[in-house]
């Protein structure tokens, strides 16, 4: 076998501190203790950093007053509000971890997640109640629901505050204790807890400094991404906190709240998703805003195309970087320099400090030379401890030598800048969510005029790409039919939306689903139009 051909970063080594998640991120606070923490874009309720500090220990010291202790998952459902930081730092602080899921996925898809991840408490706010009560029931390991506001039958947040404001002393390894599982399907199969360590986060941090040194102590931040997200929990929330930034939230993407939040809190750095800057770029609506302060715009969670990010440029006079990570690496591992004027967009840029890649080719295993495709290969201080209850998916993806296989096929050329041009894994993206093909072929085949199924990613100018299902059938059913059945089952983003009826579903001699040949027939089909 050749010797490894290993991909370094252009960037010096960063140091990583020995410290756990939350002491990290407020190390310097008590320099901003009257400065905004964060403040919500809609209603205007904020927390200054010494308010916030205060209110994850009071928050910490009632959970441990709940019977949560180190090592207790504990499961919030919550869209973008001032108190989402709150909880999940206090969870955090004493050494628990913080399971966070999409607030618009149904009862079901909140129990299988808190089933499997074993929770022993929900957090979550009033509009969401019945659906996570419901999602309790479906995982038995939950005790207590706690809402933020008022709910019959639930412990309210405030109650949480009253336990006075002593964080009980917790010895956390930051090697070895996870901080956050939220989950991902990986390279294919239904969605695993991705167990981030502190060390793990507090690296990522740490590497991705040359993306948040564009903003400061007292700049404000756009906290649009969700939270639940790993791209909104470590780049855009604890990049805010780290620096004393203020992040300003918003509980949905609404263009004209985005535009009035840049206009009125003067961002000049905001993180987002192909989907935003694609409306930045073309919509009417745009013009009517001041959006002079904005300087950069970072995009990240799915491709970037080149035509796209300059026509954003040329329209709002900013910069526009880019970068790629997973779930699995907490998330950033390359970018583009935020202030280098050498730039490629379409490129996901080199990457970042400390982290190393390699290019496979999968059918031989063997490293691919500069300018050929190969599966992206990643190690650095990021990447994951692993999956949670799931040591055969581990090691389905991580090599004895610390690699992790992203299951994403890239080229990186002669001075190490990378693009991602294809993908191994399974998985589909739209608008920078992951909907995992297998869950959605077993709801499919629980229909009893479905014999057999098989779901792809089709590109969709505006999402990225949409689920599209192939189905064999046992009885007569329209497509309308099918992508009712989905949408009644599933949160909006993985809905079916294109239906195509088959003869037979390609599969290998083993009975796996050969997934590729569709793609392929897929994307001949769209060149020959």
């Amino acid at each position: 076998m050749s010797q490894p051909h290993i991909i370094t970063s252009p960037y010096p080594d960063v140091a990583i501190p020995d410290m756990a998640l939350v002491p990290f991120l407020f190390e310097h606070a008590a320099r901003w203790g009257d400065q905004t923490a964060i403040v919500c874009g809609v209603t205007g309720r904020s927390y200054t950093y010494a308010a916030l500090t205060d209110a994850i220990r009071r928050v910490a010291a009632g959970l441990t007053a709940h019977g949560i202790q180190k090592g207790d998952v504990v499961g919030l459902v919550s869209p973008n509000i001032p108190e989402f930081p709150v909880v999940f730092m206090a969870v955090a602080s004493i050494g628990a971890i913080c399971s966070t899921v999409n607030p618009i996925a149904t009862a079901e898809e909140i129990g299988a997640q808190f089933a499997d991840s074993e929770a022993v408490m929900l957090v979550t706010i009033p509009d969401l109640f019945d659906k996570c009560a419901a999602a309790a029931r479906l995982a038995s390991t939950v005790r207590d629901i706690v809402v933020i506001g008022e709910q019959e039958g639930a412990i309210p947040l405030t109650e949480l505050f009253t336990h006075g404001d002593a964080v009980p002393a917790v010895h956390i390894d930051p090697a070895q204790d996870v901080a956050a599982l939220p989950y991902s399907s990986g390279t294919s199969g239904i969605p695993k807890g991705v167990m981030l360590t502190h060390r793990n986060i507090v690296a990522n941090l740490c590497q991705i400094e040359r993306i948040t040194e564009v903003f400061g102590t007292g700049d404000r931040v756009l906290g649009v991404l969700p939270l639940f997200h790993i791209y909104g929990m470590v780049v855009v929330m604890g990049g805010a906190f780290r620096r004393g930034a203020c992040m300003v939230t918003l509980p949905r993407f609404d263009l004209e709240q985005v535009l009035g939040v840049l206009q009125q809190h003067e961002i000049r750095m905001a993180n987002i998703v192909p989907p935003i800057i694609l409306a930045l770029a073309k919509h009417p609506v745009v013009a009517n805003y001041d959006l002079s302060k904005l300087k950069y715009l970072f995009s990240g969670a799915a491709p970037l195309g080149a035509e796209l990010a300059t026509a954003c440029q040329e329209r709002l006079h900013v910069t526009v970087r880019q970068g790629y990570g997973l779930t699995e690496t907490s998330p950033v591992t390359h970018f583009h320099p935020m202030t280098e004027e050498r730039v490629q967009h379409g490129s996901v840029g080199p990457c970042a400090p400390s982290t190393e890649c390699r290019l496979i080719n999968p059918d031989t295993g063997e490293d691919v030379a500069t300018g050929e495709k190969g599966e992206l290969w990643i190690r650095g201080p990021q990447v994951m401890k692993g999956y949670f209850n799931k040591p055969e998916a581990t090691a389905a993806c991580m090599t004895d030598e610390g690699w992790f296989k992203t299951g994403d096929v890239a080229v990186a050329d002669e001075h190490g800048w990378f693009r991602i041009v294809d993908r191994v894994k399974e998985l589909i993206k739209y608008k920078g969510l992951q909907v995992a093909p297998a869950e959605l072929e077993a709801l499919l085949l629980g229909h009893p005029s479905i014999a057999d199924a098989a779901v792809i990613p089709v590109p969709d100018p505006e999402a990225g790409e949409v689920p599209k299902a192939f189905l064999v059938l046992r009885a007569p059913m329209t497509a309308e039919e099918v992508m009712q059945f989905i949408a009644e089952r599933v949160s909006p983003y993985k809905k079916v939306r294109q239906v195509e009826f088959v003869d037979a579903i390609p599969k290998s001699p083993s009975g796996k689903i050969l997934r590729r040949l569709l793609v392929e027939k897929e994307r001949a089909k769209a060149a020959a139009m």
